[in-house]
């Protein structure tokens, strides 16, 4: 007979052991994340389409969806590994976010189309309400951290409130400024309740949640491309795609391997500013890798002849989202080795990526050298490590 899993509808929210040993991803967590890049599939495809018809501010939109939607899987990844009880309650406040991220995916097009969205912000607000809620469970039944727990839901429903009455105002400059205002008064909030206790997080199960987000997004860039090659070789012309193929898939293969040759968790381990800036910081990380599929779905388009902009412009938007990588990356595992080399291989490969692109007239040969680029960088972590382990 198998096992029964029962759930209970409710038990207290009790903070969980950051020494835990053993801790992984739960399968809610998995579902969530694999929920979430839905979202983030949207986000990368209305910047696809804008790059591809030559509408290069729709990077905007991008940059601003793509926020909307890291944060709040961030802000509950972060609370999941302090507060998971696995009830019944936390299971459906978990499903409200989930459907309130697909709500925000749904409403992606009408913010790209005219800068703002009720959909996104309804959306949005359904993420963080049911974040409120989380917060006020914890903070009813930890004592010990209750007035941590009180900041976040007193400061995520203040700032949701300013992003609802956002919707009344109206003008391009106007939004954009209030925009970024609010999110620097998002971003303020942790730092603001941290200050009065430290949340009990489990370090490794956070770096395993930030990489396993890191792969999903990177099999989402995969996906857009075989779409995008798909569409292509259903028109039946495809020259120049061979080498867009190839340099996508050696771009993709280099930064799976770029980001897990260093173990993150001893940051998140580190210091409360350290650890801040490292789960800040992968914000970078993660939009470069959706503007990459991106940007190479959009390569697709150009070679094909379906695109209204040259493929410089593309070529050049496809480096800069490797470049941002690249040296994201370096300044991350800098922090973990404490070596120059680091900073300096990485801000060398990204400059290289985009000074292939400014000369290159040819998207596919862009793609493919910059693919080249990182195997190569890849290759001389491979030896540069060979040689040391040797050494020791």
């Amino acid at each position: 007979m198998s096992h029964v899993n029962v759930v209970p509808f409710r038990r207290r929210m009790r903070p969980r052991d950051p020494r835990e040993t053993h801790r992984v991803a739960t399968p809610l967590e998995l579902f969530f994340d694999l929920v979430f890049v839905v979202a983030i599939a949207s986000a990368a495809a209305g910047w696809h389409h804008g790059l591809a018809e030559g509408h290069l501010g729709d990077l905007v939109g991008f940059l601003m969806v793509f926020f909307a939607i890291w944060w709040a899987w961030m802000n509950y990844t972060w609370f999941a590994s302090a507060y998971d009880c696995d009830d019944v309650v936390y299971r459906l406040l978990t499903f409200t976010i989930m459907s309130g991220s697909l709500l925000l995916a749904a409403g992606t097009p009408a913010l790209f189309a005219t800068g703002q969205s009720g959909l996104v912000v309804a959306g949005y607000a359904v993420m963080r309400f049911a974040m409120v809620a989380m917060w006020l469970r914890a903070a009813a039944n930890h004592p010990e951290g209750r007035r941590t727990a009180l900041w976040y839901a007193g400061g995520i429903a203040a700032v949701q409130v300013l992003w609802i009455g956002r919707l009344l105002l109206d003008g391009p400059a106007v939004l954009m400024t209030t925009f970024w205002a609010l999110v620097v008064l998002e971003l303020l909030v942790p730092v603001l309740a941290e200050r009065h206790g430290v949340t009990p997080f489990h370090p490794h199960h956070i770096a395993e949640r930030y990489a396993l987000l890191t792969i999903i997004v990177l099999g989402e860039v995969i996906l857009a491309s075989v779409q995008a090659v798909q569409g292509a070789l259903g028109q039946g012309r495809q020259p120049g795609l061979v080498l867009v193929i190839l340099g996508g898939l050696l771009t993709v293969f280099a930064m799976w391997w770029l980001y897990f040759k260093r173990d993150h968790a001893v940051l998140f381990a580190g210091s409360t500013r350290v650890t801040f800036a490292v789960g800040y910081g992968h914000y970078a990380i993660f939009a470069s890798v959706a503007a990459t599929g991106a940007a190479l779905a959009a390569a697709v388009d150009v070679v094909q002849g379906d695109a209204h902009t040259t493929a410089r412009v593309v070529g050049l938007a496809f480096a800069g989202a490797v470049a941002v990588y690249v040296w994201s990356l370096a300044v991350l595992h800098a922090a973990v080795d404490g070596e120059r080399r680091e900073r300096l291989i990485g801000g060398v490969v990204g400059a290289v990526a985009i000074g292939i692109a400014a000369v290159s007239t040819s998207v596919g040969a862009t793609v493919l050298f910059i693919g080249i680029l990182l195997a190569l960088a890849v290759a001389q972590h491979v030896w540069s490590e060979r040689g040391a382990v040797s050494a020791a």
